[in-house]
């Protein structure tokens, strides 16, 4: 699931929370996912952060004896630039 899907599971979720049908049981259940879809997502802006932070710190990026080390963003679930 990418990062814009799982935003758009957690809106969808909190619109579902604030339903007035909505039984106490599903709501706690919609709100636990949120919360551990939201501390994924967490995580996931926080590698992003280091990553940008490591090349905004190369001494001179993109010039051409400096190209980026895409190495960097190396992904298990990207394989030759497509997911699995």
């Amino acid at each position: 699931m990418t990062f814009e899907e799982k935003l758009e599971k957690l809106e969808q979720l909190s619109g579902d929370i604030k339903r007035s049908d909505i039984s106490l049981e599903d709501a706690l259940k919609d709100f636990e996912e949120g919360i551990k879809l939201a501390a994924g997502m967490e995580k996931e802006l926080d590698e992003i952060e280091g990553k940008i932070q490591i090349l905004m710190n190369e001494p001179h990026p993109m010039e051409k004896d400096n190209p980026p080390d895409f190495d960097l963003f190396e992904d298990d679930s990207v394989v030759n630039g497509t997911r699995k």
